[in-house]
């Protein structure tokens, strides 16, 4: 379970380049659940990701993951609870060494380094065995320099790297937006397989309408900041691509409005 409370984040305050990318942000994320979040540039989706993940400190508010109070955890103390995949194939992984190398620093988290011993017979056996469910053939060159695979063979490693450990919480900062079509769709379609496999709790940023609709079982609309739609259970099953445009336009009619009338306008989607 994944509790976020009043979490506010202001960038360059009191100056004239002053950001409320965070206005008091309250959100639940249920055990095992997988939720998206969408919303316009500088909505506020990928601050909040970064919150949660500990790149920054919040100004006030408090993040829990399974009750406990992660806010004032440093980023690297975080990684014990969460995995994360970047927007950039080549973020996460370290170029110059191995599959099998880099697949082993994910194993060992937390413990101390040395790969010497690290990579022998029964543990290459098993990190072979695992990419193998990847269908990608990399499972024949574990000793090849990991930054020599295209951008999709790397962030699908990079997404198993991310579960190898079962973290408590994973987040998915638009981890197909650099790639091509066809290897956009086959991440997104191991992403989905790896989160229901593993009965993840997963928190991905998307600007994709389709991908929103088609992956998460939950959709967090961002705007300005503030969440400002939630689509889930029964009406997440029917929204359609249309639905979250419309819902969009809707917000931003209501920006235009008079106050008292917009308040009137918007208790339909509360």
């Amino acid at each position: 379970m994944i509790n976020i409370r009043r979490l506010t984040k202001t960038f360059f305050p009191n100056t004239p380049n002053e950001v409320q990318a965070l206005r008091g942000i309250d959100l639940d994320i249920p055990e095992g659940c997988f939720a998206g979040i969408i919303g316009t540039n500088g909505s506020g989706k990928s601050t909040l990701l970064n919150a949660v993940a500990g790149t920054f400190e919040p100004d006030q508010g408090r993040i829990l993951i399974d009750q406990q109070d992660i806010t004032n955890w440093a980023e690297y103390r975080r990684a014990s609870l969460i995995g994360r995949v970047f927007q950039n194939p080549f973020a996460g992984t370290a170029a110059d060494m191995t599959i099998a190398e880099n697949v082993v620093m994910a194993m060992r988290r937390g413990c101390s380094r040395g790969l010497g011993l690290a990579l022998r017979r029964s543990v290459r056996d098993e990190i072979a065995d695992r990419i193998r469910s990847l269908k990608m053939g990399l499972e024949d060159r574990l000793d090849n320099p990991i930054g020599t695979l295209s951008g999709g063979q790397r962030q699908a490693l990079t997404l198993l790297m991310a579960t190898w450990l079962r973290p408590r919480l994973l987040l998915l900062d638009e981890h197909t937006a650099a790639l091509d079509p066809k290897s956009a769709a086959q991440v997104a379609e191991l992403t989905l397989e790896i989160i229901r496999r593993e009965k993840l709790t997963a928190l991905m940023v998307t600007h994709s309408m389709q991908q929103a609709v088609q992956l998460p079982e939950h959709i967090i609309m961002m705007h300005k900041g503030q969440i400002v739609r939630q689509f889930g259970g029964q009406e997440k099953a029917r929204v359609r691509v249309p639905d979250l445009l419309a819902a969009f336009d809707h917000v931003r009619r209501r920006e235009q409005l008079d106050p008292a009338v917009a308040e009137i306008l918007g208790r339909q989607y509360v």
